[in-house]
């Protein structure tokens, strides 16, 4: 991998760095408001754009959203982004603290710069940006592509099973997605999505378990600006695992690097100009994916919903991350030449909802696919009386109400809730509506069970999931977070082998150490197993809510991090 400075002397002395969309964040940061006009600023280059979106988690509206202040990155990754948060990315980008930049992609005194700059994402607003750009270069120049999870994560998207979603994609004009989140509703849903909708929904990744037959459509060829682009789709590959197997029982998922290296050479041999591997991996896996798989001019990541200003270049393969929750639109300009990419420009455009006119047309969709929900949507619960947030490797105070609302509601002694980074962030004072609610915990399978677990049982626990999130090798990582976890502390060394990273469990309640024979009652939610009994997980947050009042959570203490 090529340093970032080597990275960045090469692009400027080929002029191809993006200095438009930078120079509209400092332009806003001294008048301390951005434009719609700094947003779309932008010096093109070539005939081919790319519009990448990924991880909207079907927010329609615009929401707040604040960055992770822990990302840890383990083995080659260690230090590098997209791990690297707050102070440590600002230095790294040589982002000045305090502006509209800072605030999109930091967690750096969130409550007070989204006074200032707002809330960011909405269908409208992208609406308006995708229009606008495909003005200025010419429809037949402007290919659209999401890195899937677009069809899960709201109220409307639930009760619709994905339909409001692929409405509003069809309305922006997309032209393909991949898939994760959006295979929990079912393979026969999912294929009743694939067959009707607009778009194509492709991943090269996917088998039927009986005959080894591709499920969806690998690749596809589109003709934009004059070159031919191949876009390969890759759903996650641990989609079975993640979520519940049943659901798609006759689906075998993985990397398949052979497979997708078959289809970079034939997409080439027909053709292709440009490759463009549409991913839901993960950035870790998609940054050893590009060294080991040739070919890939372009790799769009998704699933870890990380955000970064500048692509990362893997030999000649570039990497974007565009972040998630519709906060921003990934814009990439490729110079293409004699069947080959020359250069390229980069802007990652922030959608600032304030700043940013909505398109009237989306407007309409929205309040239309919206209007059998509302009642629902705008009833108000409670208040905060801090920020409640969820993005990091650790518990978030979201989190940390989800697990009290478990804790309360089912007479629990400790309480475990899953590592999931989607669902929006609440300002100190802001109501708790049900869609707030429902924006963290809307999905197909959110009984809340309560089992009775020993102390070593849970160690165990917590020892497979640190495994998942903290294994050397990316390939072995599932994604995610760490499991959250309510009424218990312990220590983690991020550095130690399998089984040794976990130790010092405590009972919080008592301040005791967890006693690894006795049993403890435990509840949670979002297992994968069948036939899991208990209430929804968003009824007993409501309930929760209510009875409380304002909810005031400090930042969880009881998790003491060490050898990251």
């Amino acid at each position: 991998m090529i340093s970032r400075r080597d990275f960045v002397i090469a692009a400027m002395a080929a002029g191809m760095l993006a200095s438009g969309a930078r120079g509209a964040f400092a332009q806003a940061a001294r008048s301390g408001k951005m434009t719609q006009d700094d947003i779309l600023r932008f010096d093109p280059v070539g005939t081919l754009t790319i519009l990448h979106t990924t991880d909207l988690h079907a927010q329609l509206e615009p929401i707040y959203f604040r960055e992770p202040s822990v990302n840890i990155g383990v083995g080659d990754a260690r230090g590098l982004p997209p791990h690297l948060v707050d102070e440590a990315f600002l230095a790294y980008y040589k982002i000045a603290a305090g502006g509209p930049e800072a605030y999109s992609l930091t967690s750096l005194d969130f409550d007070a710069l989204a006074g200032t700059y707002g809330r960011m994402g909405g269908a409208d607003r992208i609406a308006t940006l995708v229009k606008a750009i495909r003005a200025a270069r010419g429809d037949g120049n402007v290919l659209l592509l999401d890195g899937g999870d677009g069809l899960q994560g709201s109220w409307s998207s639930l009760q619709t099973k994905g339909e409001d979603m692929v409405r509003v994609f069809g309305a922006l004009g997309l032209d393909a997605m991949v898939g994760h989140w959006e295979f929990t509703y079912g393979a026969e849903r999912v294929q009743e999505i694939v067959e009707k909708a607009p778009f194509a929904f492709l991943a090269q990744n996917i088998r039927s378990a009986e005959w080894q037959e591709p499920v969806f459509e690998a690749r596809k060829m589109f003709e934009r600006g004059g070159a031919k682009v191949a876009v390969i789709g890759q759903a996650f590959p641990r989609t079975p695992i993640s979520n519940p197997r049943w659901m798609i029982p006759d689906w075998e998922f993985g990397l398949r690097e052979e497979d997708l290296q078959k289809q970079v050479d034939d997409a080439r041999a027909a053709g292709a100009d440009v490759v463009v591997l549409l991913s839901h991996n993960g950035f870790d896996v998609d940054r050893k994916l590009a060294g080991r798989v040739k070919g890939i001019d372009v790799i769009l990541t998704g699933h870890t919903h990380d955000a970064l200003p500048a692509p990362v270049m893997v030999g000649s393969t570039l990497l974007i991350a565009t972040g998630s929750h519709g906060k921003f639109i990934s814009r990439l300009d490729l110079d293409v030449k004699d069947g080959k990419v020359a250069g390229f420009r980069y802007g990652l455009l922030p959608v600032f909802s304030d700043a940013i006119a909505p398109d009237p047309e989306m407007t309409a969709l929205v309040r239309e696919i919206r209007a059998p929900f509302a009642a629902d949507l705008g009833r108000v619960v409670g208040r905060t009386g801090s920020l409640l947030y969820r993005r990091g490797n650790f518990n978030g105070t979201f989190d940390d109400m989800i697990c009290q609302a478990m804790l309360t509601e089912r007479d629990a002694e400790i309480a475990l809730s899953p590592g999931f980074r989607w669902g929006g962030t609440l300002r100190p004072g802001d109501p708790i509506t049900f869609e707030a609610i429902a924006n963290a915990t809307a999905i197909t399978y959110p009984a809340c069970y309560r089992n009775m677990m020993t102390g070593q049982q849970l160690k165990d626990v917590l020892e497979d999931v640190a495994d998942n999130i903290f294994n050397a090798d990316p390939y072995f990582q599932g994604g995610g977070d760490m499991v959250r976890v309510g009424g218990v502390g312990y220590a983690i060394a991020i550095d130690q082998p399998m089984g040794k990273r976990i130790s010092d469990l405590t009972y919080l309640k008592t301040g005791q150490p967890l006693d690894p024979s006795k049993t403890y009652a435990v509840a949670g939610w979002a297992s994968v197993n069948q036939g899991v009994e208990g209430p929804a997980i968003w009824e007993l947050v409501e309930r929760y809510v209510a009875a409380t009042g304002t909810v005031d959570i400090a930042p969880m203490a009881s998790v003491k991090v060490s050898g990251a």
